[in-house]
């Protein structure tokens, strides 16, 4: 399994550059409850490969997973490239890291 870890330095680079497609795959209380902003929401405990292609399919952006504190978006990881999905990387410090640095929130 590959993981590429971004901090949250390269994030926040990769999405005011319009680089990036952050894959929050909290639950969707945790979401509904706070995110990064312009993160799109797809449950881990909900993974659906299928539903995960169709959003990152034809998306230039690279696709990041994004989770409370880096542990579910390595697994959502792992799902993926089991899938075949070409993901590789991950928010490591999550949306605590994020929140706790006091940026921006939806």
């Amino acid at each position: 399994m590959r993981v590429i870890d971004l901090d949250r330095d390269a994030v926040k680079r990769g999405l005011a550059d319009g680089s990036l497609l952050l894959i929050d795959v909290r639950e969707d209380h945790e979401y509904a409850g706070g995110h990064i902003p312009g993160a799109v929401t797809h449950p881990l405990s909900e993974f659906d490969p299928q539903a995960l292609a169709a959003l990152i399919d034809g998306d230039a952006r690279r696709p990041v997973f994004v989770c409370a504190a880096g542990v579910r978006s390595v697994h959502a990881l792992r799902a993926a490239q089991q899938a075949g999905l070409p993901i590789e990387a991950h928010y490591r410090g999550g949306f605590k890291d994020w929140y706790a640095a006091g940026e921006a929130v939806e």
